[in-house]
């Protein structure tokens, strides 16, 4: 089913039922906004459709009398009152804003079974301001970020971290380092102390140019993380994080505790066993990325996000009457 609304004059879609449902929740779409699909004889009031509710399950029961008073309710213009008493047909071309089509192409309210709008317009009045690839997944008012686009952010916050760490590898290269005393999982406390001992034997220099650049990129991953919803890697590849409901910036314990500090945590632990199981789950979460419709793996799951091409729209923050 395609949907198509309408708002002050602007029409949007069209939009699939659980695209609209989501908008609904989360009041993107408003009750007394327009709505037209196939089966509707006429433009409707979202409101009487769902029966007032923020849901919309289309059944022939709850379809409503057409409501003719929404129609004449639209402003008509002078040159249309010579029109016969019984046409109600109104220029959509100037009600939606758009340049007027040769007189000899008929346009009325119901001419929207005849259009395919080229993109989806948010109701709230911000665009998809990035181009939409044939191959793109839309959802909302968002176009989702290729898995490959998420692949690349991870491996460049990866070589970040790497570049960050490349003075006291280098320094560590030059001591003789008995990689043997990691090996033994099930004694932790000897290979803490065994890396506290060649710590110490660093030049302190060196040490301290590592845990500055360290630091430095930890600090300047979460300025970014918290105020635009990206990793350095992110911001790069220009994809973002947001909510899955609301489509803008998650919440601060959305955001920064469960999807940065929590994960951290995980694949610090992941990785301190043995690398080959951290990249195993890094492995799984895009693969089930890549199954999932709206691009759903298991680190969005837990965070209740989305991950999208990044779009300055989603940084507005949703004010109190939307």
């Amino acid at each position: 089913m395609q949907i198509f609304l309408a708002r002050n004059n602007v029409q949007a879609g069209p939009y699939q039922l659980e695209q609209l449902n989501i908008m609904l929740a989360s009041g993107e779409v408003l009750l007394d906004d327009l709505m037209w699909h196939e089966g509707l004889a006429q433009w409707q009031r979202v409101g009487d459709l769902t029966n007032n509710q923020t849901v919309y399950r289309p059944t022939s029961a709850n379809t409503p009398e057409v409501n003719d008073s929404i129609i004449n309710n639209v402003t008509v213009f002078p040159e249309d009152t010579n029109k016969a008493k019984d046409d109600k047909s109104v220029s959509l071309d100037r009600l939606y804003g758009k340049p007027e089509r040769p007189k000899n192409v008929k346009a009325d309210m119901t001419t929207n079974r005849h259009q395919t709008p080229h993109n989806n317009v948010s109701l709230n009045k911000s665009t998809l301001k990035k181009a939409v690839a044939d191959n793109d997944k839309v959802v909302g008012n968002v176009v989702l970020a290729p898995i490959m686009s998420r692949v690349l952010a991870t491996a460049l916050n990866g070589l970040l971290y790497i570049l960050a760490i490349l003075p006291l590898v280098m320094a560590l290269t030059k001591m003789d380092v008995d990689y043997t005393k990691f090996q033994n999982i099930q004694d932790m406390d000897a290979a803490y102390q065994y890396s506290m001992t060649l710590m110490e034997s660093l030049p302190s220099s060196t040490l301290m140019m590592s845990q500055v650049m360290i630091f430095g990129l930890f600090a300047l991953q979460l300025v970014f993380i918290t105020m635009r919803g990206q990793s350095l890697g992110k911001l790069i590849t220009g994809v973002r994080v947001v909510d899955q409901t609301t489509h803008r910036l998650p919440s601060f314990i959305k955001l920064i505790g469960t999807r940065t500090l929590l994960l951290f945590i995980i694949y610090n632990l992941l990785f301190s066993f043995t690398s080959f199981l951290g990249f195993v789950i890094i492995a799984i979460h895009y693969y089930m990325a890549s199954k999932s419709p709206e691009n759903i793996g298991w680190h969005d799951k837990l965070a209740k996000t989305l991950v999208v091409k990044a779009d300055s729209s989603q940084l507005v923050k949703k004010s109190k009457s939307e």
